[in-house]
C-alpha cells in the first residue's frame, strides 16, 4: 500500500470514528454546549485527554503553517484540525505533503 493511500485511509477513519460519537451525543442531547463541556471536563482523566488533544491541535497548526510550502491546499488540513480534530487534520496534512512530494519527484 502506498503511503499516501494509508494517510488518506487514516484521514477518513479519523473523521468518521470521532464524529460517530459526536453525532450520537447530538442525537441524545441536542447542541447542549453546557452539557458537552461538563462531560468533557467531568473527570481528571477526561481533562487529561481534552488538554492533550487541544495542545496537540495547536502544535499541529503551528507545524502545518511552518511546512505549508510542502503541501498543496494546506489550509484544508488546518480546517480539518479545527472542525474535526487532530485525528483528521494530521493524516490529511501528511497526505497532502505526500501528494505534492510525489508530483515534484515526477517532474524531476
Amino acid at each position: 500500500m502506498k503511503t499516501s493511500t494509508l494517510y488518506l485511509f487514516l484521514f477518513i477513519a479519523g473523521t468518521i470514528i470521532p464524529y460517530y460519537e459526536f453525532i450520537n451525543f447530538l442525537f441524545e442531547n441536542g447542541l447542549d454546549l453546557t452539557l458537552f463541556f461538563k462531560e468533557l471536563l467531568a473527570t481528571s482523566i477526561s481533562r487529561f485527554f481534552a488538554y492533550d488533544v487541544l495542545i496537540s491541535a495547536l502544535v499541529l497548526l503551528v507545524f502545518i503553517i511552518h511546512e505549508r510550502n510542502k503541501a498543496k491546499n494546506y489550509w484544508m488540513a488546518m480546517m480539518a484540525t479545527l472542525l474535526i480534530g487532530v485525528s483528521a487534520g494530521l493524516p490529511l496534512f501528511l497526505y497532502l505533503k505526500e501528494v505534492k512530494s510525489n508530483e515534484t519527484n515526477k517532474l524531476t
